[in-house]
């Protein structure tokens, strides 16, 4: 014999608490109601949820009919209210369509005028910078190999870098060799090494991608390296050509800069780069101040990789930099969040973007 149905067995009294609030369901008119709705019915405190407290008090006969009935009831209710949810969003989707319509054979009003993102003028002003130190702009692939964005920068293969938690892998078909979006600009001095011959000097600026998102971090970021191979260059060039460089960044006639030691498996020596600060509101002026604060990373490019390049170590040497276009933006402009960067927020643009007829350049000024 078939055992009845939840629908078959369940007392009138569900079946009418069942009716009524799908009526108040169907005649939501907007999202808040209908949470309001959600919440007296299905809440911690909702008229289905003490019913199903109720159940513990119950002999195992009436559990075996009020159990199912509940469970069907809570699912029935949750797809009532998410199908109405929907619908709500579509209508208020249609009247906003319908709302907001442009013409866009009308002219354009005089007083629009678009603006330069902060990362695209950061951007424009280190390239005007490195341009006068002879660097020119060298640029590669978003999606890279194992071999250009690990193995010939010298990544161990267990190091924690190739983890998922820091590096976006991508599904590699049969026979096709792993592909990664690149986590730095560095596979663009790879190429540079493998392409051109000594002597370089270039930057890598361009977007970088890891597996990271709070206040300072997004999953999407930008970057500008550098890279000088030569038969001369040592460690003192690399100091000077920092130092410049922050000095004529952060517009300022002196900067006093330190170099700690630290470890980076493309360079050896390796070292990270401080400057005296003082904070001015939101932005900091650096060159003066009690304070220390780590800006860039750099070093003098590792023997294995100057080899992996195909050139000899012995015969070349070098010196590599790299840092975050978006935090130089963040301490220069005074720009206390990351995230607005990357959303689509005209007033935050509005805000901080820049004139596009203005262009960088050292002889007027950066900005």
């Amino acid at each position: 014999m078939t055992a009845p149905s939840s629908s078959d067995t369940a007392p009138a009294d569900l079946a009418a608490l069942e009716a009524r609030i799908a009526k108040d369901i169907e005649a939501a008119s907007d999202l808040k109601t209908l949470d309001d709705i959600r919440v007296s019915a299905l809440g911690k405190k909702g008229e289905v949820s003490l019913k199903m407290r109720e159940l513990g008090k119950m002999s195992p006969e009436e559990r075996q009919v009020m159990g199912p009935a509940l469970n069907g009831l809570k699912d029935r209710l949750n797809t009532a209210i998410e199908a109405r949810k929907t619908a709500l969003e579509d209508a208020a989707l249609d009247a906003a369509l319908a709302t907001e319509r442009v013409d866009i054979s009308m002219p354009a009003a005089r007083e629009a005028k678009g603006s330069l993102h902060p990362v695209a003028q950061v951007m424009e002003e280190l390239a005007v910078i490195f341009a006068d130190m002879g660097f020119a702009v060298a640029e590669g692939p978003d999606v890279e190999d194992d071999f250009h964005n690990f193995t010939a920068l010298n990544f161990p293969p267990d190091h924690p870098a190739r983890d998922t938690h820091d590096t976006f892998f991508m599904k590699a078909g049969e026979g096709e060799t792993p592909k990664v979006l690149r986590t730095h600009t560095s596979p663009v001095q790879i190429r540079t090494m493998m392409s051109e011959k000594p002597p370089l000097r270039i930057i890598a600026p361009g977007r970088v991608y890891r597996c990271d998102w709070d206040q300072t971090h997004t999953p999407m970021f930008h970057q500008v390296e550098g890279l000088v191979i030569d038969k001369e260059t040592h460690m003192g060039h690399l100091k000077g050509c920092l130092i410049d460089f922050i000095a004529a960044f952060f517009e300022t006639d002196a900067v006093e800069a330190r170099f700690r030691p630290h470890h980076f498996p493309f360079t050896e020596p390796s070292a990270e780069m401080d400057v005296r600060y003082e904070r001015v509101g939101d932005a900091v002026k650096v060159g003066s101040g009690d304070k220390w604060m780590e800006i860039l990373g750099c070093g003098m490019v590792h023997p294995n990789v100057i080899r992996s390049c195909g050139l000899d170590p012995d015969e070349y040497q070098g010196f590599a930099f790299g840092m975050g276009v978006d935090r130089l933006a963040m301490l220069k402009y005074g720009m206390p969040d990351l995230r607005p960067f990357f959303e689509p927020d005209s007033r935050w643009l509005a805000h901080y973007g820049f004139s596009p007829l203005l262009q960088a350049n050292l002889a007027t000024g950066l900005s």
